[in-house]
Order: C-alpha cells, then structure tokens, then sequence
C-alpha cells in the first residue's frame, strides 16, 4: 500500500486538531507537512496550537511553517468566538516538543511539492489564502499537485453570515484564485460537514481510549459543541475539517457531484458566499469543482475514531 503524499493548511482550531490527528494515524495518507494561517484564531497561535497538536501525537517529525496573517487583500477576519480565544481552548496541552520551520508557509509548501516524486494532495482547512499565494508566486507548482480539497462553502446556508462559510468569507479572493487555477478542487462544504456530527456517542467513544489522546478529543468536544449549541443551537458539534482527508483516504464515504462552483466577491449581503450550480443553470460554465455531497457518518465516525486511537497508543 503506498500512502498519498498530503500537506495540510489549516488554522487550528478543535476540528482541524481532529484532522491532523486523523492523517497522523491513517496508514492511507503520508503527511509531509503541515502549514499554519489565520482564521479560527490569530496565525500566532495556530502555529502553536499544531506544533501542540503534533506534539501530543508524537509526530514532531512532520514540519510546520508558519503563513498568512491576513487575507490576500489584507484584512484579518477570526472565527474565535467558537475555539475561544487560543482557538484551541478547553484541556491543558503539551508545550511544543519541536520548533517552527524558518521558511514560510509559501516556502514550505513549495519544497515540499518540488521535493516529491508523486503529487502531492493539499487539504485547506481554513481560509485559503496560503495555497492562493503559493500558485501566485510559483506558478510551476501546479505541475506537482495532484488536488486541493478545501473545508469551506456551502450548497446551502453559511455560518458566519447567513449565506456565508467562515472560511470562504475570510477570504474570497483567495478562493476566486483557486477556484480558476485549472487544477482539481473538491469542497468539502457546510452541507457535508453538518452530516459530521460528534454526538453523545461519538464523545463517549473517544473517552473510553484508554490514553490520553482519546480523552482529549473527548474535552475538545465538550468546548467545541458547547459553542455550537451557544451560536448555532446545535445539539452536537459538526466536526468539519476531519471531513477533508476522511475523502482523501476513502473517497467513498463521501458522494460526489461535479459542478460549476463560483465565490461572490462583492454583495452587501453576500460576500463570500459560494455559487453551487448543481443544475447548470449557467450552461456556458463548465464545472470546475467535485462537490461534496453526502456522508456515511458510521463509516467515516469509525474512520476517524480508528485513527484517533491508532496515534493515542503509539504515544
């Protein structure tokens, strides 16, 4: 079995913790590096908060870069209302066992890429500013991805404005870009990861693992959902960013549809909003995105779950 080359960009953040966990454990995917960005919380502290997070796995080896503090057109727009103010509140974490790498994220990203001899996967899971800057600055780099899969969007309803995702909001143009690179793209929108539901049984399965890994995905859950039932009313929290490499590693957990997809970069109301033509009510846009429809909840709860108590007794 030969596992996928994989770089996450992500702003960590409870469920982005979740998915790094997730790639850590999962024999499927071979994460070779990870880098940091705004969004649920300032850049500084998703820095640290995946040096933590890898840390706790035991998997200092893998090497994070620090990214953007700001969208591409320089405004800062934060999610932590929902992670708090460290944007991974909730159980003590360890210090850092490694240090940040010197490069930047942009630095990192293209290294790693041009150093593979496959292509390599890139899973954003916050705003998508970095990998936006990364295809302005190094063109060629297209060459080496094989696909960007992002947590953001939606077919329906946003969160942080009533038609608006958090991720796609903070910023649109850095999706606009992405969205017309040509290359593969597959979102993984609120409509999918509303399916991802970290119920009352899904909590009591990670605390039941018998190490420390498992009880604090448990206590991030208590964090993460008690915002959720505050902000959105929700009776479990949905579990997002897990979603992205669950359909990297298995993407038949995940029911597909091609389709144009579009990101509103004005409107009063609407700005970051995600245009999902699901009916080509736009016959001269031909798709340019595989849009995440459905999920198997048990098989993709089992996938990570499985991943999450492969990490905790190796460490």
């Amino acid at each position: 079995m030969v596992a996928r080359p994989l770089i996450i960009d992500c702003d960590p953040g409870h469920d982005d913790a979740v998915a790094l966990l997730l790639a850590v454990g999962s024999p499927h995917v071979d994460l070779r590096a990870v880098t940091t960005t705004f969004g649920n919380c300032s850049v500084e502290d998703a820095t640290r908060n995946a040096l933590q997070i890898l840390t706790l796995a035991h998997a200092t080896d893998i090497p994070v870069a620090r990214g953007a503090e700001g969208s591409i057109d320089g405004k800062s727009t934060l999610g932590n209302y929902v992670h708090g103010a460290s944007g991974l509140d909730g159980p003590p974490m360890p210090e850092p066992g490694f240090d940040v790498s010197p490069e930047t994220a942009t630095e990192l990203l293209r290294r790693t890429i041009e150093s593979s001899t496959e292509p390599v996967s890139i899973a954003a899971t916050g705003p998508i500013t970095n990998v936006a800057q990364l295809l302005l600055d190094h063109p060629a780099v297209k060459d080496g991805i094989h696909e960007i899969v992002f947590m953001g969007g939606s077919t329906e309803r946003g969160n942080h404005t009533p038609t608006a995702e958090f991720n796609t909001f903070a910023d649109p143009e850095a999706l606009d870009l992405v969205l017309g690179s040509g290359l593969p793209v597959r979102m993984v929108g609120l409509n999918l990861t509303h399916q991802a539901l970290a119920t009352p049984a899904v909590v009591e399965r990670m605390a039941a693992m018998d190490h420390v890994v498992g009880r604090t995905c448990a206590a991030w859950m208590g964090f993460f959902g008690a915002s959720y039932n505050r902000v959105w009313e929700f009776a479990a929290p949905p579990v997002h960013d897990p979603c992205t490499i669950a359909g990297l590693i298995d993407p038949g957990l995940i029911a597909w549809r091609d389709a144009f997809v579009a990101v509103e970069l004005d409107g009063r109301w609407t700005r970051g909003t995600t245009v999902v033509d699901l009916h080509q009510r736009y016959p001269d846009q031909q798709p340019n995105v595989q849009v995440a429809m459905s999920l198997d909840a048990p098989r993709y709860w089992d996938l990570v779950l499985s991943a999450i108590d492969r990490v905790g007794q190796r460490s």
